[in-house]
């Protein structure tokens, strides 16, 4: 019964007792020696939630919490530190005695010494070192080159050097003459010449030499390109203002652009006014009302509700209507006739009708070869028409050319269009 009721009564303990290495001091607790082991599944995740939980899995967590903490902060752990570097000497009062003398200057050479918040805050703060990166203290072809050290060492030792090296000791030995620089007097002496004509004094020394070669050795100028002869716009590189514009002119100078201005001003003018005189109203006309304008979108109308109300119409119109009649008696007889048209054609032709239709085929195919034959016959008496038609398509056509060679001179001052619409 003790047993039961201690059962019974274990259940109701705290966890806090029961996870406790130790005994508690009320009369219902058990000894942690005696109480049952709790068993899981360890491959589970709850086996592993459950392993954290408890008081040793905690203290695990919090100690290599604490050691990545001290490897961050300063570089690996406390306790394998020396003392050197956990504590320092304290010299005294001296150094404070110092830091109260400074002056101002002093203070703020200090304060510019010192690195603002922004750079700490980019720096890294982790006495871990960074990665090493191989790539970057690697040297291309490093195995090609070493070999080639070795090979130079090995020849060099025999009295071989490689070829730089004997060209530098040629260029030592024997060094090249200095070309005479052309003088202030040369250049003043030597004629004008034309820079792209063939005879100019650059091109003389290439003279006799291979084109080939020249082309290789870049020493020939590149060709000049035929569109660069002729000039894009009729319009001058650089337009010379009038020279009544100048800072003082002369008196008829200033007029002279006076007079230009003011025919560009009149001309402007008439133009406006032109334009006022196509666009106004006629003398003899007067500007519509709104009441004009009601009553000439109501024209015909009246007229037309009092015809249909008239009476005695049909009887007015009796002959008209007379003849509609005879119109239509015609109509149906014509229909009433045709009927056995159709009836005859839908029955079967005798072998008389079909050689009578082919002999009206071919008369009609021979005719239409004679006709033809006639008309390319009358074509010969026509050449002097068409020579004629050519003639004038022909000066059509130089019209033409000439007017767009004409526009095309006209928009060359101008600028290019990029399109119908810019």
């Amino acid at each position: 019964m003790a047993a039961g009721s201690s059962g019974g009564d274990g259940k109701l303990c705290s966890k806090s007792e029961g996870d406790s290495g130790f005994l508690g001091l009320r009369p219902t607790s058990v000894d942690p020696a005696l109480r049952r082991r709790r068993r899981g599944p360890r491959n589970k995740k709850r086996g592993w939630r459950r392993l954290a939980q408890e008081p040793l899995g905690l203290e695990v967590d919090q100690f290599l919490e604490d050691v990545r903490l001290q490897e961050r902060t300063s570089g690996g752990l406390v306790s394998e530190a020396p003392d050197e570097k956990l504590f320092f000497l304290d010299t005294g009062l001296k150094d404070r005695e110092l830091n109260k003398k400074r002056t101002k200057g002093q203070k703020r050479s200090l304060l510019l010494k010192k690195p603002l918040r922004v750079d700490l805050i980019l720096e890294n703060t982790s006495k871990i070192p960074a990665p090493k990166d191989v790539l970057a203290h690697q040297v291309p072809n490093a195995k090609k080159l070493k070999r080639k050290e070795q090979l130079w060492e090995k020849l060099a030792k025999q009295g071989e050097v490689p070829r730089d090296v004997r060209r530098a000791q040629a260029r030592l030995l024997n060094p090249p003459v200095p070309k005479a620089k052309p003088g202030p007097q040369d250049t003043v002496e030597r004629p004008f010449y034309d820079l792209w004509a063939k005879n100019n004094p650059l091109e003389r020394p290439l003279a006799g030499q291979d084109t080939f070669f020249l082309e290789q050795t870049k020493k020939k100028g590149v060709k000049r390109p035929l569109h660069l002869h002729t000039k894009p716009s009729q319009a001058p590189a650089v337009e010379v203002t009038p020279a009544g514009a100048s800072y003082n002119p002369t008196f008829e100078d200033h007029q002279n652009l006076l007079w230009a201005a003011h025919e560009v001003e009149l001309q402007r003018q008439k133009e406006a006014e032109r334009l006022e005189r196509q666009l106004a109203l006629p003398s003899t006309e007067q500007v519509a009302t709104q009441e004009s304008t009601f009553k000439e979108m109501c024209q015909g109308l009246l007229e037309d509700s009092d015809e249909e109300g008239e009476p005695g119409e049909g009887q007015d119109k009796g002959p008209e209507a007379g003849g509609d009649q005879i119109r239509g008696d015609q109509t149906e007889g014509a229909k009433a006739s045709a009927m056995p048209a159709l009836l005859a054609a839908v029955e079967k032709k005798t072998e008389r009708q079909r050689q009578r239709e082919k002999a009206a085929r071919m008369l009609r195919i021979q005719q239409a070869a004679v006709r033809a034959a006639r008309l390319r016959h009358q074509e010969l008496f026509r050449l002097r028409g068409i020579k004629a038609q050519v003639a004038q398509r022909l000066a059509e056509l130089a019209r033409r050319r000439e007017r767009r060679q004409v526009q095309r001179l006209a928009e060359a001052d101008r600028p290019r269009r990029l399109g119908r619409l810019k």
